[in-house]
């Protein structure tokens, strides 16, 4: 007897497209990093990705295990690197270490989306995108510009609305058997 698993893409998706507009709303210079932006990361971004990877490994799905799996613990380490030095349990990271860190997963995003060539147009922008900010906010904390940080900001926040909008079609596609949003 063969089992119909749920398509786990859209939780992931939305995870990391809502967390991501929140972040970069702050990045954008609207409003300062807050409990609800840390609390988003945590949840939703981090611990809804990995559950998404999860899910996705019981599928089958390398590329979705390895990206929602990877971008839900980027969320928890983000946190953690915001979070540790308030708690007395580590070092303010400098901003050219954040730089790099960045730039590290700037780079496992790029090579990810190379893997997203044969797929989806929107999948394909999600993933440009998420390389385009990564690049971004990396070269703000080597750089210090503000005027960079705030335009990885708006950036991030189309980033992030691409991901809810593939979530949202995908979850439409499976309730009504077609078509409803184009992805």
């Amino acid at each position: 007897m063969e089992t119909k698993l749920a398509n786990p893409a859209p939780l992931g998706l939305m995870g990391f497209g809502m967390t991501t507009i929140l972040l970069n709303i702050h990045n954008a210079g609207f409003f300062p990093i807050s409990s609800m932006i840390l609390a988003m990361g945590i949840f939703y971004g981090g611990i809804a990705q990995v559950i998404a990877g999860i899910m996705e490994f019981k599928k089958g799905n390398t590329f979705g295990t390895t990206a929602f799996t990877s971008y839900g613990l980027f969320w928890l380490t983000l946190v953690a690197l915001i979070v540790m030095p308030k708690l007395g349990w580590a070092e303010p990271t400098p901003h050219a270490y954040m730089g790099c860190y960045l730039a590290m997963w700037g780079l496992f995003t790029f090579f990810m989306f190379l893997g997203t060539l044969k797929g989806k147009t929107t999948l394909k922008f999600i993933f440009l995108s998420l390389t385009v900010l990564f690049a971004l906010l990396a070269i703000r904390d080597f750089t210090g510009s503000e005027l960079i940080g705030t335009i990885a900001g708006w950036e991030g926040i189309v980033c992030g609305a691409s991901a809810c909008y593939l979530a949202m079609a995908e979850v439409l596609h499976e309730q009504y058997g077609r078509v409803v949003l184009p992805y």
